[in-house]
């Protein structure tokens, strides 16, 4: 008998056999269509075998070799390997998650094949000049092809890091070679192609987000494996790409959230870009202007080279001045100072263009009733519904549960109901009544559902056909306003007190980034920041554009909690419909995890910060270790032992290298 050892997507970590066809010949990285029940999956060969444990009545034939797509290689398959076994999570289902969609199907049409690979002829010139800093981080950067060489490259806003990513990039083409290149956030991306494609005409390049058609994703999948596709460029799960001539790793906003997978694979982009890296034996570029005090610690310890851009591109181009606004002192109406609102005016009356940036999308966080103090709340989740005015709507941010504005208190009959807080909903309107004839437009995911809309608001921001933008984190990352002047913070100091241990750096990354929107173009930008706590140092820091003492002052904090990068953390997360089954399944759990060793650090489980969501109780448990050597065993036995429990009424999961702890 030819027995085939294929991996389903199935939350088992074992293969399954089956029969090979006498017509049939299958290689290690197969894909494969076999009978699993009574329907058909895809799975992908994983080794080959004489005899099965298998009863031989039972073996079932595979149904066909999927024929319009390569095996997977050795390294495609030995990168997925170590993302199963790191993350904790099956083979099957790990290679599942790297395939497109339409790959995934068993029944579909089948995709046709492009040409032959072409790989791009001579160099590509750049429009401009490097400045000193960018050749010698070019310099530094490049003798390292052909080998790993990992690179911290911490540049300011506006210091021209993406033009240093493009010239490595050229450089990797005219060695006949692939380059990926990651962005963290899909509105990025649209913006960022264009700028590539114009870069390198001819040059064959596929985009990988999910935002592409089933029929785009699986062809600039198939593009990546067959090597015509010369650039890969797009988000976290370009990362999983197939690339037979890989030679350059470009990850842009390396400290990025964003990169961090929250379903099903559970993997940091950024981190297996790394070691993808270190397996193919190439440089990885790791950019920012605020880099994660992970990568900043690599880098401290000599594990990462450290490159920096200190100095703005542009000629003459200066750093914003930053400064704070005390609201104790200047009292916001609707959100708003006078502070803010005499700057903006200053702006329109210069014909500059401002941005107030607020991270909270909607109309305002909650609707409140002056007679009973009902609020609006989720029933599905320990969350409050947001006010959609224009929408006429209370809407989940959690769960996605939607429903009409009231006419009256559903606890007490009264009308007198308002809205308590800001959302950018609210603030537009406020900015609108302020400052009657200002052009204001808002950006946040409300506002930019419909495809294309982000991109058209960018280009009426770009003909000046727009004074203020009002908006959320999709505006702070990457785009280059040119007659922007004016940044506006508002209510930013919740994150300065949060249990969350990674929100000071994370306020502080986004602080910087937004605040490098202002006075690009060789024009002088202000930011200001509002706050109850002028005298913060992050604050202080912000405006000092002084990272590397923000990161020593907080690394120091670190150390001492014994928090990431001085220990690795893993949570398991549980969620039950039926009160008190996650916690207790948590508290099992914990008491096992007591029984495998002293060298990870168990601690007792807690409500999830959203403690229901979607009508489930949810409640986790985190562990540490002081060195990965420590953990990865530990994990490995854990969840060997939880899965042998075969829990039905808890879904649960193991997340490595949590991100929200």
């Amino acid at each position: 008998m030819r027995i085939a050892r294929v991996a389903l997507d199935v939350p088992l970590a074992q293969a399954f056999d089956f029969l090979v066809p006498e017509e049939a010949d299958p290689v290690r990285g197969s894909l494969v269509v076999v009978p699993f029940g009574r329907s058909a999956k895809v799975g992908v060969v994983v080794g080959k075998a004489a005899r099965s444990e298998v009863p031989p009545g039972r073996l079932r034939p595979i149904a066909n070799v999927v024929a319009d797509v390569p095996p997977l290689t050795a390294s495609d398959l030995a990168l997925l390997e170590f993302c199963a076994a790191y993350y904790q999570r099956p083979l099957g289902e790990t290679i599942h998650a790297s395939l497109p969609p339409r790959l995934r199907q068993a029944r579909r049409r089948a995709i046709k094949p492009g040409p032959d690979a072409t790989p791009p002829a001579g160099p590509f010139a750049s429009p401009v000049e490097p400045t000193a800093e960018q050749a010698e981080a070019l310099a530094r950067i490049g003798e390292g092809f052909g080998r790993f060489h990992p690179v911290l490259l911490s540049g300011v806003t506006g210091s021209g890091k993406t033009e240093v990513y493009l010239r490595l990039i050229a450089e990797a083409l005219a060695r006949g070679l692939q380059a990926l290149y990651l962005v963290p956030e899909i509105g990025l991306t649209p913006q960022l192609e264009a700028r590539v494609r114009e870069r390198f005409p001819g040059v064959a390049i596929a985009a990988a987000h999910s935002h592409l058609g089933e029929g785009e994703r699986a062809a600039a999948w198939l593009a990546a494996q067959s090597g015509r596709a010369s650039i890969v460029m797009g988000t976290r799960l370009a990362a999983l790409s197939p690339m037979p001539r890989l030679g350059l790793i470009v990850v842009d906003e390396e400290h990025d959230p964003s990169y961090k997978q929250h379903e099903g694979l559970r993997y940091s982009a950024r981190d297996v870009a790394v070691r993808r890296a270190q397996m193919a034996g190439i440089p990885v570029v790791l950019g920012s202007a605020t880099p994660s005090l992970e990568s900043w610690q690599n880098a401290r310890q000599g594990r990462y080279a450290l490159v920096t851009l200190a100095s703005r591109a542009t000629a003459g181009a200066r750093l914003p001045a930053v400064r704070t606004v005390d609201t104790r002192a200047d009292k916001p109406l609707d959100g708003v100072t006078d502070a803010l609102l005499r700057a903006l005016r200053a702006r329109l009356e210069r014909g500059e263009q401002s941005l107030v940036f607020l991270n909270r999308r909607g109309f305002s966080p909650v609707l409140f009733c002056r007679s009973c103090a009902w609020h609006s709340a989720c029933a599905r989740c320990s969350a409050n519904l947001v006010l959609h005015m224009k929408a006429g709507e209370l809407r989940c941010h959690h769960c996605g549960h939607r429903e009409r504005v009231p006419a009256r208190c559903p606890g007490c009959g009264s009308p007198d109901l308002a809205p308590v807080g800001h959302g950018t909903q609210r603030l537009e309107e406020t900015l609108a009544a302020a400052l009657p004839g200002a052009r204001i437009a808002r950006v946040d995911r409300d506002s930019t559902a419909r495809k294309g809309a982000l991109a058209e608001v960018l280009g009426r921001v770009r003909d000046e056909e727009v004074d203020i933008l009002v908006g959320t984190q999709m505006l702070a990352k990457g785009h280059d306003y040119p007659r922007l002047t004016l940044v506006g913070v508002v209510d930013s100091d919740c994150a300065l007190y949060s249990a969350d241990f990674r929100a000071g750096e994370r306020l502080f990354a986004l602080l910087t980034q937004v605040a490098g929107r202002a006075g690009r173009a060789g024009e002088a930008g202000e930011v200001l920041i509002q706050t109850d706590f002028p005298a913060h140092p992050l604050y202080a820091a912000v405006a000092a554009h002084d990272f590397a003492a923000y990161a020593e002052a907080a690394l120091e904090e670190r150390r001492v909690a014994r928090f990431p990068p001085f220990s690795h953390l893993a949570l398991l997360r549980a969620e039950s419909k039926h009160a008190g089954e996650a916690a207790a399944f948590l508290r099992a759990a914990a008491k096992l995890a007591r029984t495998l060793g002293n060298k990870v650090e168990v601690f007792d489980p807690v409500p999830a910060p959203l403690e229901r969501k979607a009508g489930y109780d949810r409640a986790q448990l985190l562990v540490r270790a002081a060195s990965r050597a420590a953990l990865q065993p530990f994990l490995r036995c854990w969840k060997a032992a939880l899965d042998e429990r075969a829990e039905r009424r808890v879904r649960w999961s193991l997340d490595v290298d949590p991100q929200e702890a």
